[in-house]
């Protein structure tokens, strides 16, 4: 969402000069990026976003030239086994950006709300990208783009203040708010919420509040003894307990500062949200994007 975000801003700022968006249609085997990932360049040669670890941005960027110049879209294809350290290859679609993408685009992320992102790539009449509500698009790759992530930090301090620093650094929109009663924006699916005020009383208020909203992820910083005194009080309150609670929030990292404190919380977030394991990578059988489901290839009609 970052790199989106990052887009659009560029885009904007180019805007209405004529820009060229990449995108990844295709991947066979290894590749660094999966379907999906975009990259805008402008008719003055700057950039945003990446397709790959910097392997071929820049050669994508001169097809991307010619493509600002013809208007022609272009499909290209890269062998990373030949070429690069990856396994496999990728296809890229290059197209002439329309504003008719961007601004809904823009619209639609900035109102928090979830959309479908169709690029024709081949055999199609109608070459590029466009918003689509259509469960089955021909010739095309459909990106379903949620919301960005929202995290709320209940309380002060080194806590709160290196996890807003680590939510800030991957482009998730943020709340701070010392208590519970000055929470300011409404929740949905793609919120989650972390408590450190270290005060009993304002861990138990915010516990009350956001336990019966359903969240995918609330966490409270605390040891498990406190968790279980906690949790009595909410009960006792009648409050429902329809959230999930990660108390002691965090994986195991074995850390000890509030930056890494903060970098365990972060990472489980992510992992909730994402449908990760948190395990190690090198102790994974199955391919590592294997659980991406936001991306899929659209099947002819």
């Amino acid at each position: 969402m970052k790199e989106l975000r990052e887009i659009i801003s560029l885009w904007q700022k180019h805007h209405p000069r004529a820009c060229a968006l990449a995108t990844l249609v295709r991947a066979r085997g290894s590749s660094y990026r999966r379907p999906g990932a975009r990259m805008l360049i402008t008719s003055d040669g700057d950039t945003a976003g990446a397709l790959s670890a910097g392997c071929i941005e820049e050669e994508v960027a001169m097809h991307a030239r010619d493509v600002i110049a013809s208007g022609e879209p272009k499909l290209i294809a890269f062998d990373t086994r030949r070429r690069f350290g990856c396994s496999g290859s990728i296809e890229i679609f290059i197209e002439l950006l329309d504003e008719q993408v961007m601004e809904p685009l823009r619209d639609m992320i900035g109102g928090r709300r979830a959309c479908t992102l169709v690029t024709v790539f081949e055999d199609g009449e109608r070459l590029g990208s466009q918003i689509s509500r259509e469960a089955a698009f021909a010739n095309g790759f459909a990106q379903t783009i949620e919301p960005p992530l929202r995290l709320i930090v209940i309380g002060e301090g080194a806590d709160a203040n290196a996890l807003a620093a680590h939510a800030q650094l991957l482009g998730w929109d943020l709340e701070l708010a010392g208590a519970i009663t000055e929470l300011q924006s409404a929740v949905d699916h793609r919120t989650a919420a972390v408590i450190a005020t270290h005060n009993f009383g304002r861990d138990c208020a915010a516990l009350r509040h956001l336990l019966p909203l359903g969240l995918r992820y609330v966490g409270l910083v605390g040891p498990r003894r406190r968790r279980e005194e906690l949790l009595l009080d909410v009960i006792d309150s009648g409050a429902a307990t329809k959230s999930q609670l990660f108390a002691p929030a965090g994986l195991h990292l074995a850390a000890e500062t509030a930056e890494e404190i903060a970098l365990s919380i972060i990472a489980e977030i992510q992992a909730v949200f994402a449908g990760g394991t948190g395990n190690h990578l090198r102790d994974c059988k199955a391919p590592i994007h294997a659980n991406n489901s936001a991306e899929r290839a659209m099947p002819a009609r």
